[in-house]
């Protein structure tokens, strides 16, 4: 017989093990930020080759809007406000890996970008650079993205995306 909310600790000891049989999706969340003469600023990581939007992955239970604060903060000493919801893609297992969840928030403009320099070892370079020379020095992937983001800045909505394509 299945508890009911009545019984508080019989109800909570179910929902606890559905909790640990369900599926959990890997997030990763980063932000497109501009300068004021419209580049975008990507990041070189140095745990993997090519360049990438500024973000990480999401800590246990941290919403993707916090991870990607937290991560500007660690690997380039900034405090960013996140401005909106830009693109969501849901990314196929690849690979070793499992399927994940990719968001990019909307960091608005840096006025200020002198001392924008990685703050840690997962970085060896940041920089502002035009959205043509973006899109040739990210991956496939992300170059999807990062289109799709510029498409919601222009369009003032969120796009949904399977694997970096259109989902509908």
């Amino acid at each position: 017989m299945r508890p009911t909310p009545a019984d508080p600790d019989a109800w909570n000891a179910y929902l606890a093990e559905g909790n640990a049989k369900q599926a959990r999706k890997r997030v990763a969340a980063d932000v497109l930020l501009r300068d004021p003469s419209g580049r975008v600023l990507l990041v070189n990581p140095t745990y993997k080759p090519g360049w990438d939007l500024p973000g990480g992955m999401a800590e246990s239970n941290e919403p993707p809007e916090q991870a990607v604060r937290r991560e500007l903060r660690e690997e380039l000493g900034r405090d960013i406000d996140v401005r909106g919801l830009l693109v969501v893609d849901w990314v196929a297992p690849h690979g070793p890996w499992d399927d994940q969840i990719a968001f990019i928030f909307d960091g608005g403009t840096l006025d200020t970008a002198e001392d924008l320099r990685p703050h840690d070892e997962e970085l060896s370079e940041a920089r502002f650079v035009p959205l043509n020379k973006a899109r040739e020095l990210v991956g496939t992937r992300m170059r999807y993205r990062l289109d799709a983001a510029v498409q919601a800045l222009d369009g003032g909505r969120p796009v949904y995306l399977h694997d970096g394509a259109a989902a509908w």
